[in-house]
């Protein structure tokens, strides 16, 4: 099941046909063609497998999690794939990286939304555990949705990142999270994750050792 799956979601990526001058790859995600425009000096500017699990999901999902005018925030969104496939699914979208990533997340976005989308995504600049409640106040920001693919890695900013989990989430707030298993400290944020928010796997994909989880604040989860 799990190469099966996998399988199919590498069915839905192309490449050019012709080499161009800016490195590109294609997605055929929620009816549309979508063209990421990638850079290699940063991880940020790179498609990573959870967002291809994250965007599936979506996609196939969509009944069951309805995103059409929901207030979506993608936290780490990189080069905007999983922020791009919400928009076009419905939702109210910002998508939400460090400063540097900010022109190309744009880029992407609009290249693949303009004029096919219900609500225009927007990107905003989120550093991790920085001036949350001023950039993003509790008492105007609702968000239905947090969405995040491959946001734990080898960095230093794992207490910011559930500092900002903490600050977005109300207790109706869904989390969807595609975490990629790699090393041992970075493995445990999950445990510390889990002392804030009920966690429950929805999919497992082993070959890529990546789980997709959602997740509520503690007691909110429905059974």
């Amino acid at each position: 099941e799990d190469e099966q799956m996998v399988a199919e979601i590498m069915r839905r990526r192309f490449f050019p046909a012709v080499i161009t001058h800016k490195a590109w790859e294609g997605f055929h995600f929620a009816g549309h063609e979508i063209r990421i425009t990638e850079a290699t000096d940063c991880y940020g500017a790179v498609v990573w497998p959870s967002a291809l699990v994250l965007c599936y999901f979506l996609e196939t999902n969509s009944k069951q999690y309805n995103l059409v005018d929901k207030n979506v925030i993608e936290i780490g969104a990189g080069t905007g794939l999983v922020s791009i496939v919400a928009s076009l699914l419905g939702a109210l979208v910002t998508a939400t990286d460090l400063p540097e990533l900010l022109g190309n997340l744009q880029h992407n976005i609009l290249q693949n939304t303009k004029l096919k989308c219900k609500h225009q995504p927007r990107v905003k600049e989120l550093s991790w555990g920085i001036d949350l409640e001023k950039n993003f106040p509790r008492s105007s920001c609702h968000f239905d949705y947090i969405m995040a693919a491959d946001v734990v890695y080898h960095h230093p900013f794992l207490d910011e990142l559930l500092l900002t989990f903490d600050h977005l989430c109300e207790n109706d707030t869904i989390i969807l999270w595609a975490m990629k298993f790699r090393l041992d400290k970075e493995n445990q944020f999950v445990g510390r994750f889990q002392t804030l928010f009920d966690l429950e796997v929805i999919s497992n994909f082993p070959s890529w050792n990546i789980t997709l989880y959602k997740a509520m604040r503690k007691g909110r989860m429905k059974v």
